[in-house]
């Protein structure tokens, strides 16, 4: 699952003209993060492929590697074989009621030949009652033959969709074999190697998207009025002596609680300060580091 989780500690401080720190450009300052996934396996067993190397850049929904999955395999071919079984145990109807139906058939012939033959004194009504009396069973045969074999292929047919949801559930497991990345990003850390054992949950990398990164800062009540989400903003980042580079950034996320200044301000009362998070979004250019101290005027909407 997609966390934002924060790559440093250090301080997050903001630098206003009411804090007194000496600073009168810049509106606040933060540490720049990125959008990090833990991937972990969806399956336990042996790892036969892993395509991972710390720092590689990967794609989303690319491939990297895959958990043992002979057992579902075979596990699969012994459903399905079972499935093909049951199939062939299915009966036709039609060809078994075949029979029965040419023999109600002939009486029914039979009946008119004697009707007939009644109207000439030449038959009796008995053996015309007779004929009737052997169709009518005939066809009551002819029912409990259908709804035998009908319950039968019924019942076959459910079997079989038992199966076949197992099938799909191996389905899933397959799939839920291969370690597919879930965002474009850059390899951070790996936990696992090609031939352990891993186990369903258990972490394999760690991912981050770089590309795009955020500067979390934190503003006083009374710079709520001069931002809002959607504003742009202007970002500078801090390579140290005097080195810099500014970016064009964009209010994501304002806050709506306030807390404490964080502990790690130096002054007691810089600490006492109630502020407001921000987040920043940002294009990475490629020198942004996740960590790295930056800062942010708000300039024009």
């Amino acid at each position: 699952m997609k966390k934002l989780t924060y790559l440093t500690l250090l301080t997050i401080s903001f630098l206003i003209t009411s804090c007194g720190n000496g600073n009168k450009e810049m509106d606040a300052s933060g540490v720049f993060e990125a959008t990090e996934v833990i991937v972990s396996a969806e399956a336990s067993g042996k790892i036969l492929r892993f395509d991972v190397q710390q720092g590689a850049l990967i794609k989303a929904d690319q491939i990297v590697g895959y958990i043992d999955t002979t057992q579902l395999y075979l596990k699969k071919m012994q459903i399905m074989a079972n499935v093909k079984s049951m199939t062939s145990r299915k009966l036709n109807i039609e060809k078994q009621i075949a029979g029965t139906k040419q023999q109600i058939l002939t009486a029914q012939k039979e009946t008119e030949r004697f009707n007939k033959l009644l109207g000439s004194n030449a038959a009796t009504q008995k053996q015309v009652d007779d004929i009737n009396s052997q169709i009518a069973l005939l066809e009551k045969q002819l029912d409990a033959q259908s709804s035998t074999m009908e319950n039968s292929n019924r019942s076959i047919e459910e079997d079989k969709s038992a199966l076949q949801i197992q099938i799909e559930q191996i389905d899933d497991q397959l799939k839920k074999s291969k370690i597919i990345t879930p965002i474009d990003g850059t390899v951070l850390v790996k936990y696992a190697e090609l031939g352990e054992l891993t186990s369903y949950g258990k972490a394999l990398f760690k991912i981050a998207d770089i590309s795009n990164m955020f500067l979390r800062a934190y503003i006083t009540s009374s710079q709520l009025s001069q931002i809002k989400n959607g504003q742009t903003v202007k970002v500078y980042s801090d390579f140290g002596e005097d080195n810099s580079r500014e970016y064009s950034g964009k209010v994501v996320w304002i806050s709506d609680k306030s807390e404490f200044t964080p502990k790690t301000v130096q002054t007691k009362d810089e600490r006492a300060n109630l502020v407001y998070a921000i987040k920043i979004a940002i294009k990475n250019d490629g020198y942004l580091k996740t960590g790295m101290y930056g800062e942010l005027k708000f300039g024009e909407e």
